[in-house]
């Protein structure tokens, strides 16, 4: 009885059963930890495959947005060309200079769009952090637990 009024705690008896039970124990701790694992890494997979559509579509983006820039691209090169070779014509506004300012205007509109979509597409993706945030969380917190279960 002293036992108890001086720490609280009653004196336990560990019988036999108790000491041979001890290997069980630890051995469902295992599993017990081995299904955590499975579970943390299966939260790690969903988050990588949600990270990768996020980036493949974006990407895809990217590349439609260059695509059209590139057509603008070319469009403007094909104008720039024709415009120069109507200043060796005498008549003002002839039938190649009025179709080297139709390619320009369509050039640069193509420029425009396909620079707008590239660049809202690439803040997207650099907004948007590639660490698994959820994952990480679950692992901190286990962490937290273990070093707590280990202390107490």
């Amino acid at each position: 009885m002293a036992d108890l009024e001086t720490t609280g705690y009653a004196p336990v008896a560990h019988t036999q059963s108790d000491i041979e039970a001890l290997p069980t124990l630890i051995g469902k701790l295992g599993d017990d930890t081995m299904r955590l694992l499975d579970a943390k890494l299966g939260l790690l997979k969903v988050e990588a495959g949600e990270d990768a559509k996020f980036y493949g579509t974006n990407a895809a983006f990217i590349a439609v947005g260059g695509v059209i820039a590139a057509i603008g691209f070319a469009l403007v090169n094909v104008a720039v060309a024709l415009f120069i070779s109507s200043f060796f014509d005498s008549d003002s506004f002839s039938p190649p200079v009025r179709y080297a300012l139709g390619f320009i205007i369509t050039g640069v509109l193509y420029l425009v769009i396909g620079g707008i979509v590239v660049i809202i597409f690439k803040n997207r993706m650099t907004a948007r952090s590639p660490v698994p945030n959820r994952s990480v969380e679950e692992i901190r917190k286990d962490k937290q637990w273990l070093k707590n279960e280990t202390q107490g």
